[in-house]
């Protein structure tokens, strides 16, 4: 493949941390979550000549990013399991234990619902642009929250209304 470019090595560099931060939150592990960070850039890796620049790369790698995430559940391609030590932190939190408790709450979803609330809600896009990353209607990303969300409360109970209040 020969040496990368340097405008892939700008965007990869520029990019991973916040890529790091979803796959984070898509996967609830901080090893599965970098094996997926390094597959979706190598997938960027070898494509990049080809990719649209008219639309913003970061976009597109979070396309790659989910769709890579919903291939290996879908596959069952996680080979790696979990121990029995909490993740390290992935981001800033004022409470961990409400966030850890998220987290958990989005392992328990499945790879559809959980990659359209870590769009909707973590990445902050529209139901738009996450129709688009996920190839669904906005009718479909609309449906999809409202139930997911719905099931991430049933499932958090009243543990984060707790932890949410403090």
């Amino acid at each position: 493949m020969g040496e990368a470019p340097a405008d892939f090595l700008e965007f990869a560099h520029a990019r991973s941390g916040q890529l790091f931060r979803s796959a984070c939150l898509l996967t609830g592990d901080w090893h599965l979550a970098e094996d997926l960070v390094q597959e979706t850039l190598a997938k960027m890796y070898r494509s990049w000549r080809r990719i649209d620049r008219t639309q913003p790369p970061a976009a597109y790698a979070h396309t790659v990013l989910v769709r890579t995430f919903i291939s290996q559940r879908r596959l069952g391609r996680s080979g790696e399991r979990p121990s029995d030590r909490l993740p390290e932190a992935t981001a800033r939190s004022d409470d961990p234990a409400l966030r850890l408790t998220l987290v958990d709450g989005l392992a328990a979803l499945g790879p559809k619902d959980r990659a359209v609330l870590v769009l909707r809600y973590w990445e902050d896009r529209s139901v738009e642009e996450t129709a688009r990353a996920l190839h669904l209607t906005a009718g479909t990303v609309r449906t999809r929250s409202s139930r997911a969300l719905q099931r991430l409360r049933q499932i958090l109970g009243t543990d984060f209304a707790e932890l949410s209040r403090l």
